[in-house]
């Protein structure tokens, strides 16, 4: 881009346009992930809805690259494009609660903290991850998963209305009775059909939630995983915790004596009667005795924050996915295997459970093709240190890829690692691939909104415009 051309787009823009040459522009460009290194043209802060309307507009009639960065983890890096043009919406970061109707309108550029903070104050809350650091718009269109998934359902189940900027720059509302096939693809379909301005959730009454921890050893990986297995799935749904393989970190709750060893183990969130608790949570007592057991009442935001600043932004990831519908005694081996060999003290793996409530959503109801898994994987390297980058990728390649023949096929989308190509994504959206092909006709029939897990547009039939 040129100055001329940087000069015409500052002018018909409330935001800031970033280019190489000003001050802001490294920082604008380091983004969670360390690993990612892109060098994008210009960057536009989008202000509000009609900054990005604009902004498309100008990148579409000159023919410019696009990605769009919602201010959250953008995993795989696609919120930047060499030579392209950046909309960066975090400066609509903004939470607006009804708590007659249980409602709340969020902005696209909204952390997940935001949102639970906001929804806090009335003891209302909505299932959205497991990270306050974590964008409201990209996992939001991925589909969503957390601490509230098995007695709430997805995030995309509690999804009322999307206001969304399609790529000929105009402004819909999504719903249920209006662009219902739109709304219906952006439930799961990733960024493909347009940039979502505001988001307007259902909420929950949570406010104090239960919350444990337990760890065994990591050989302890396959009498562990036997019984998580078969408890899990026939627990209460006010009960969801995740399996994890993972280094202890260093500091409270945890006891210096472990820091750094290798663990398995379950994290807990428990919706129900808190004075039940511990009465709840003793049956992990059924898979050994715990070399550490933690529980306490916590306010729900704590929850959601509790690990962020374990992993913060800056370091080196690599990671992938799969869905799960069982785990099998050969899958409890691959993972005793890898969690014997974590690469790094921030490297992890976790199973989360998707069961619960979101299984009960139909098959065909939202773009999210997987309601009949039972767990969401995750393989993440993790390392501060660049000189690592090639060891945690191939751990974390090598775990998936031995795994996979144990798993349904697909991923989460959010998931999918870089490179990772486009019979994954076809793998992940199912029979569900090419309706959103159709819609992707519909509302981008020139791709414009490709720089994402990408559904390409449906070809038009022979004979049509």
């Amino acid at each position: 881009m040129d100055g001329t051309t940087l000069e015409a787009m500052r002018t018909g823009l409330r935001g800031p346009v970033i280019a190489p040459e000003d001050a802001a522009y490294d920082e604008s460009r380091s983004i969670y992930n360390a690993m990612i290194d892109r060098r994008p043209a210009a960057f536009v802060r989008c202000a509000d809805a009609g900054d990005v309307m604009n902004a498309v507009d100008f990148v579409r009639d000159h023919g410019l690259e696009l990605a769009v960065h919602g201010g959250g983890h953008s995993g795989p890096g696609l919120c930047l494009v060499d030579g392209g043009v950046t909309l960066d919406l975090s400066p609509m970061r903004w939470v607006r609660v009804d708590p007659v109707a249980k409602t709340a309108q969020v902005g696209g550029g909204s952390l997940l903290g935001d949102l639970d903070h906001a929804a806090h104050a009335f003891g209302l809350a909505t299932p959205a991850g497991i990270m306050s650091t974590t964008g409201v718009g990209g996992l939001t269109l991925g589909g969503g998963h957390g601490h509230l998934t098995r007695k709430y359902g997805l995030t995309v189940d509690n999804l009322i209305s999307a206001d969304v900027v399609l790529a000929d720059g105009s402004f819909v509302t999504a719903s249920e009775t209006s662009y219902s096939d739109l709304f219906w693809a952006l439930r799961g379909g990733g960024g493909n059909f347009g940039i979502v301005t505001s988001f307007t959730y259902r909420l929950h009454p949570v406010h104090t939630v239960g919350v444990g921890i337990s760890l065994w050893p990591v050989d302890h990986t396959r009498e562990v995983l036997r019984w998580y297995r078969e408890f899990l799935p026939q627990a209460p749904e006010d009960l969801n915790g995740f399996y994890t393989v993972l280094a202890v970190p260093p500091g409270p709750p945890f006891p210096e004596e472990l820091h750094g060893h290798r663990m398995c183990g379950v994290v807990w969130c428990w919706t129900g009667d808190l004075a039940l608790l511990d009465e709840t949570l003793a049956v992990v007592n059924d898979a050994g005795r715990p070399a550490f057991h933690f529980t306490t009442p916590m306010p729900y935001p704590a929850l959601q924050s509790m690990f962020d600043e374990l992993i913060p932004k800056g370091l080196q990831w690599y990671w992938r996915g799969d869905f799960f519908d069982r785990i099998t005694d050969e899958a409890a081996d691959i993972h005793l295997k890898y969690g014997e060999n974590l690469p790094t003290d921030l490297s992890l793996m976790h199973l989360y459970p998707v069961d619960g409530a979101a299984a009960r959503v139909g098959s065909f109801d939202t773009a999210w093709a997987y309601r009949d898994a039972r767990w969401s994987g995750v393989f993440a390297g993790v390392d501060p240190d660049p000189d690592n980058a090639e060891l945690i990728r191939q751990w974390c390649t090598d775990y998936q890829e031995e795994l996979h023949p144990y798993s349904m096929g697909g991923s989460y989308v959010n998931f999918i690692g870089p490179g990772e190509g486009q019979e994954r994504v076809r793998a992940t959206y199912r029979d569900h691939y090419d309706r959103l092909a159709e819609v992707k006709r519909t509302y981008d029939p020139h791709n414009l909104f490709h720089a994402n897990q990408n559904v390409e547009p449906a070809r038009w039939p022979r004979g049509d415009a």
